[in-house]
Order: structure tokens, then C-alpha cells, then sequence
């Protein structure tokens, strides 16, 4: 988790509503540490650790629109967790966003409004 006055934003710079939530973080006077994750990519362990942290599963946060997640069969029903999350780490896109994580926890901020929990 954050230390007090440590904020991450996993960012997609294309993203109106990540571009919304990164103005807020910054409104608010702090600086998050912002992770491009579709250039940096995603491991495992990381994207094990932020479900854990937000209480959510790979489906939970599986985005489906432009993206090639119908395609792959992952909003099947059958598709295992494991294989969510294994396509998100091939495909990083399929990772809904933004993703924000501080002191205060951690949560997929869409809709946007859900930053100010956090802050």
C-alpha cells in the first residue's frame, strides 16, 4: 500500500476519465507517481496484488470495449481467473482504468467520483 502522502495512478493517457482522475489527484495538491501500465506492461504479482488491494477479481476489472476481450472468450462465464489475468498481461489494454491506489486503499476509479474516497 501508500505511505501517507504516496498516490499511484496506473494511467492510460488516452483515457478521458483517466486524464480527468489524474487532474483531480493533482488539484488536490499531491503528485501521484503515474505508471503508463499500456508501456510498462503488467505482471502478475503486481495486478494480483491491486485486485487484492481494491477486493475486486480479473473479471471486475476486465474492459471489454475496444479491446479484443469477446474475441479472446473472456466475458464467457467460463473463463477462469487465470486466464483473465493472464490476457491482461499479454494485452494490457484489457485492464479497465484508472486504477488508484493510496494510504486511504484502493479502488478502479470509474466513475471518476470514486477518486475522492481515496483522497
Amino acid at each position: 500500500m501508500a505511505t501517507d502522502a504516496e498516490i499511484t495512478i496506473y494511467h492510460n493517457p488516452s483515457c478521458g476519465t483517466s486524464r480527468n482522475v489524474l487532474a483531480a489527484i493533482r488539484a488536490s495538491g499531491r503528485e501521484p507517481k503515474v505508471v503508463e501500465y499500456l508501456r510498462t506492461g503488467w505482471t502478475r504479482p503486481q495486478l494480483k496484488s491491486l485486485l487484492k488491494a481494491i477486493g475486486k477479481n480479473a473479471r471486475d476489472i476486465l474492459r471489454v470495449r475496444g479491446t479484443s476481450a469477446e474475441a479472446r472468450g473472456l466475458t464467457n462465464l467460463t473463463a477462469s481467473e487465470e486466464a483473465i489475468i493472464e490476457a491482461m498481461i499479454a494485452e494490457p489494454i484489457l485492464v479497465e482504468r484508472p486504477i488508484v491506489v493510496t494510504a486511504r486503499g484502493a479502488a478502479l476509479c470509474r466513475p471518476a467520483e470514486r477518486l475522492q474516497d481515496l483522497l
